[in-house]
């Protein structure tokens, strides 16, 4: 056992707001498990979503926390969606190492006309974008993916096989259950990896219209064989049902065990994970310096104040226009 691995915790309780590393090193994968719970239950009933877009904002919130918490350096990974469906924007901030905030936007009378929708449905088509940034412009990396009525895990396998060009397996859940006497928001991530050390091993299928020159014979989804390792690891993942994934009596290692305990799984420290907004008065008025005299002055409300509120937080800010004029100033003279 490596030193930075850990005995695997078969106890029946599983612990909440933490995203647990693992590899299956027989079959040369690695990944993650996430469960979110009080962390996600307080960004959730803070906006009192409708249930549909609670649910496809915490399966939002759980890919996020699984791909932000492989970021090792002290940076920002954030999700964003822009669709034409009844929820036409998502945004998940994950700071790394542990801070998690999350928003939608969405037309509630279209979301109420909808008969038992997933979250396929509320999204509709447009675009997903996925950005990593480490605090510059040179360090700032977005991958982009066409949503085309798919959910959020079909969106991060197109992400992956379009972008990363890494074989990867993602399951996402999201309930509303029963706990000591109140409903709660849980949710919950696998996400596995094939990471042989050929990269051969890994080879898939070009993607249409892939980068081989017209009149060139492309490589079909049935003339790549996929390793066998990890068409096994794909299997044993297919089988996770989804009330494993937010079930607060059963552990992340106790899921792990099932899958994988044939192969062999090690588990690393797990990462803490709470919400946490990145708002503050400072950024406010930075943000408010970007906008024009005549702007500011049209922020002004029939009370006399510039009222704003974060749309990630619901804090509300209550600033005087002639102390933000003032304080502008003095910023600008200095």
């Amino acid at each position: 056992m490596s030193p930075d691995s850990i005995a695997i915790d078969l106890s029946a309780g599983g612990r909440d707001d933490v995203v647990l590393p693992f590899a299956v090193e027989a079959l040369d994968v690695r990944g993650r498990v996430v469960r979110l719970g009080p962390a996600l239950d307080l960004i959730l009933r803070r906006h009192g979503y409708p249930e549909p877009v609670a649910r496809a904002l915490g399966e939002a919130a759980a890919l996020t926390v699984l791909l932000g918490a492989s970021l090792k350096f002290e940076g920002r990974f954030q999700l964003q969606t822009k669709t034409d469906g009844p929820v036409d924007m998502v945004v998940v901030d994950f700071e790394a190492p542990d801070r998690l905030r999350a928003t939608a936007r969405f037309d509630a009378a279209r979301v109420a006309g909808l008969r038992s929708p997933g979250t396929a449905d509320l999204l509709g088509h447009g675009h997903l974008a996925m950005t990593i940034d480490q605090g510059s412009a040179q360090s700032r990396y977005q991958g982009v993916v066409a949503l085309d009525g798919q959910g959020f895990e079909e969106a991060a396998h197109q992400y992956f096989r379009q972008s990363e060009q890494i074989p990867t397996k993602v399951r996402l859940a999201v309930a509303e259950q029963l706990e000591e006497g109140e409903r709660r928001w849980r949710a919950g991530g696998l996400l596995v990896q094939f990471l042989p050390q050929s990269p051969e091993r890994a080879r898939s299928a070009d993607l249409p219209p892939g980068d081989i020159p017209e009149g060139h014979a492309r490589l079909d989804e049935g003339q790549v064989a996929e390793d066998d390792a990890w068409l096994e690891a794909k299997s044993l993942v297919a089988t996770t049902e989804d009330h494993e994934l937010v079930d607060p009596t059963v552990s992340s290692e106790r899921l792990l065990y099932r899958l994988f305990h044939e192969r062999g799984v090690r588990v690393f420290e797990g990462q803490g994970v709470h919400e946490s907004c990145r708002c503050s008065r400072e950024r406010v008025m930075g943000m408010i310096r970007r906008f024009s005299d005549d702007d500011r002055r049209h922020m002004v409300g029939e009370d006399g104040r510039i009222g704003i509120t974060c749309e990630f937080c619901s804090r509300h800010y209550d600033l005087d226009p002639g102390e933000v004029e003032a304080e502008l100033a003095g910023g600008a003279r200095h």
